[in-house]
Order: C-alpha cells, then structure tokens, then sequence
C-alpha cells in the first residue's frame, strides 16, 4: 500500500492505525464490491487486483468511470456525507479489499491528521473527476483518447510519477470508459498507430511516443 501516494503521505502512526482498523476480504473477477444505492459500509483500499468503478444505464449501457488499481483507498465521499454509493465497484481480477467499517472510519476521523488526509484525497478524487468533465466537454475525440490513454500509462486515479508503456486494456473497456463505440474507438486507435504513437495488442495498448499523445490533445 505505501507505493500510493496518498498512503506514503501519512504518519506512520496514521497508517499503521488505518491498517489496523481494516478487514481484509478477497474478491474474484467479476464480484461485487458495492452497487450504485447500497448503504456505506466502509472505507476501502485496495491491496492487490484491479476494480472498475463504473454506473449502469436503465437500458444497460455501461460507463466505466475508472480502473482502481492496487494502492488506491476510496469511498470516503459516501461515509462522510452519509450517502448512498454513487457507483458501482466489481473486480476485474482477483482482489484483495482493505474495509474500514463506518464505525471505525468515524473513530480514526477524530484524530485531525487523518482528517486533513482525507480532505486531501477527497480534493485528489473530485480533481481528477473534473478533468473527466473537461475532457467531454472540451475535446475532440481524437484529443480524449489521447487524454485517456496518459491517464491510464500513469495508472488512472493512481496517478503515478512514472509512465508505463503498456496499458492493460481491452478496446471494449477504453471505449465504455469514453462513452463513444466500439467502432469509432477503432478508426481512432488505427490512426494513432498508423503515426508512430501507439501499438495495438490483443487486450493491451503500448505506447510508443507520449509526445505524440501530448500532441494529440490539441485537437480541437
């Protein structure tokens, strides 16, 4: 867990009283963590597997919001202000779950540093939400692919200091993630790779010039 930024950040004593004060549950691909409406039953960190965060039409369309890799703590927003799960979180491989059940979350609330932290990750999650809405709003197609395959080589809500340059990704899922199909994703992908900037694999994506993803932003 001390590979995460947010968790590295805190005391020793924060983490070793957030660790602590967890239950570990383990996950298999395709289980349920939480459904969008379920009552909040904790704080979470995810200690091994990857999670997708994601919301689910009346019709069934799926949008997935974000890939949560291991290291990553959330679910604060629901506990805090005594809501309803916004969204769904199902495993996309075998996980193991680090849970903070509400009773102890409000207990490690009251120690002002630990509550300070969970500001700050609520400010790290509501910004990287606004670039999601930028990124909708604002750019072409082409620019929020561009966009969304550095958030991913940086390890999506992770965010970390160093690039990767393969993404375990399937086309499926990155077009779900943009909200565009399947097909334009496709072209759009082709395009790219055909101008150095990535390769195509099955289930993965390598990038072969972040400059060109950069570059890639500008359009408009």
């Amino acid at each position: 867990m001390r590979v995460n930024a947010w968790f590295s950040s805190l005391p020793p004593a924060e983490q070793q009283a957030l660790l602590s004060s967890s239950e570990v549950a383990t996950l298999q691909a395709g289980d349920c963590l939480f459904r969008q409406g379920d009552a909040p039953d904790g704080f979470c960190g995810l200690n091994r597997g990857r999670l997708k965060a994601s919301t689910v039409r009346e019709d069934g369309k799926e949008a997935i919001l974000a890939v949560i890799e291991a290291g990553n703590w959330f679910g604060q927003t629901s506990l805090t202000q005594r809501l309803p799960r916004m969204r769904d979180v199902v495993a996309l491989d075998e996980s193991t779950i680090f849970t903070v059940k509400p009773q102890a979350f409000e207990a490690l609330m009251k120690n002002a540093t630990f509550f300070r932290a969970i500001a700050d990750l609520q400010s790290i999650h509501m910004n990287w939400l606004y670039r999601m809405v930028e990124d909708v709003t604002l750019h072409s197609t082409r620019a929020r692919i561009a966009r969304r395959l550095l958030l991913l080589a940086y390890g999506d809500v992770t965010m970390a200091p160093q690039i990767r340059r393969e993404i375990t990704v399937s086309q499926d899922t990155l077009a779900m993630m943009l909200g565009i199909t399947r097909q334009t994703l496709a072209l759009e992908l082709k395009a790219m790779a055909a101008k150095g900037a990535v390769n195509l694999r099955y289930g993965r994506i390598e990038i072969l010039s972040k400059e060109m993803l950069l570059a890639f932003q500008e359009y408009v």
